[in-house]
């Protein structure tokens, strides 16, 4: 039997209630589909830092580093610092890890309204594929003069022709599995050296696949023709900060955060990839049970898939999609029912849906990253352990 040894770190707010209820839909796709799970959870996040004054050492990431694949709920406290989890824990680890490839899926399902007038599941589609370990979120900043009237601050971005090669490349391989389209979106004519390269790099890697029709839109226009033309795009390419934007536009566009996947991925198979929901940490309405789990139930199906369970992951997505057809709300107390729930009807939902219920598998998502995924899993079973706790 297949094996897979998934890394949890929860972390903050709504973090371990939504991910509690992803795993639980993972363990009813390990019955359904005859492999195995291992969970280790990772005490990291806000109290870790709050408690020992460290958000990530050298010794866990050399444990996390063992794992197949990772599965992150959310990070972010008011009690800490902007910046503190976010560039310390995510950005961290996705650049240990060579996650230089960002993927946030947008479409909209079956019986889930969008709040834009003439958005249907048969035009709204996309994948928004996004350059992870460079541009402003890696280039660090200084100010000077600070507290007076001259105060001034310099914030530098970074662009290789390594990791925008590394990105594009995979957002052409993920265009060919679906509707060979690919847009690059950027902002070349005030980010001129920058937009430069990724265009050069653009037309590099499109030669070797002729089949992919391209265009580019400004990330300006982006905002206007994402939400009201979504049947336009298939594979968006952009870097860290654009993605980082128009994904959040995007999920609106399908519902809200709360439905909103994400992977960050590492497309050598030199280290695991981490999967998470877009969504922040929501304190405010954490362990209240109002938390929808489907985007982190969505971002375990697409770990599953990157670990070539093609089948179960598409059972985890039709039935997320039939349960939020369901849903009388997306969101909150409306939803009528917790997040626990949510996830118990989910997963009891995987033992009998069709993975096909939401059209032909060979065009989905979940089989592009199948066909995508560079490594093999390792041992492990079902079950879920405690690790690192302080």
């Amino acid at each position: 039997m297949t094996a897979h040894d998934l890394g949890v770190i929860a972390g903050d707010g709504i973090g371990p209630e939504v991910t509690a209820a992803a795993l639980a839909v993972v363990d009813a796709a390990a019955e359904r589909f005859g492999f195995e799970i291992t969970a280790t959870h990772y005490d990291l996040g806000a109290e870790h830092y709050l408690r020992t004054g460290s958000v990530l050492d050298t010794a866990d990431v050399e444990w996390l580093r063992a794992h197949d694949a990772l599965l992150l709920g959310a990070v972010g406290d008011p009690r800490v610092p902007p910046g503190v989890l976010e560039r310390g824990l995510i950005v961290a680890l996705r650049v240990a890890f060579r996650q230089s490839v960002n993927i946030r899926p947008a479409r909209l399902y079956p019986g889930v309204p969008s709040p834009v007038a003439g958005v249907t599941p048969e035009n709204c589609d996309l994948v928004v594929v996004r350059e992870n370990t460079e541009g402003l979120y890696a280039g660090g900043g200084s100010t000077v003069h600070a507290g007076t009237p001259n105060a001034t601050a310099v914030q530098n971005s970074i662009t290789t022709a390594a990791a925008t090669r590394e990105c594009v490349e995979f957002a052409f391989r993920l265009a060919a599995a679906r509707r060979n389209r690919l847009t690059l979106c950027h902002k070349t004519n005030i980010l001129v050296e920058a937009g430069r390269l990724w265009e050069s790099v653009v037309e590099e890697v499109g030669a070797d696949y002729p089949d992919v029709e391209r265009d580019y839109v400004h990330a300006d226009a982006m905002c206007l023709h994402l939400p009201l033309h979504p049947g336009r795009f298939d594979v968006v390419v952009t870097d860290n900060l654009f993605g980082d934007i128009i994904s959040d536009l995007a999920a609106t566009v399908i519902g809200g955060l709360g439905v909103a996947a994400g992977a960050n991925f590492n497309p050598r198979g030199t280290a695991p990839s981490m999967f998470e929901p877009i969504h922040g940490s929501a304190p405010d309405i954490a362990g209240r049970g109002y938390a929808n789990p489907a985007a982190a139930i969505f971002s375990a199906a697409l770990c599953l898939a990157s670990l070539g369970e093609r089948d179960a992951a598409l059972a985890c997505e039709a039935a997320t999609a039939a349960v939020l057809a369901e849903l009388p709300a997306l969101a909150g107390a409306e939803m009528r029912a917790s997040t626990a729930e949510i996830g118990r009807l989910v997963a009891a939902r995987v033992a009998t849906v069709n993975p096909g219920d939401l059209g032909d598998p060979r065009a989905s998502l979940m089989s592009a990253m199948v066909a995508a995924r560079m490594r093999t899993g390792s041992t492990g079973s079902v079950r879920h352990e405690v690790a690192r706790s302080e």
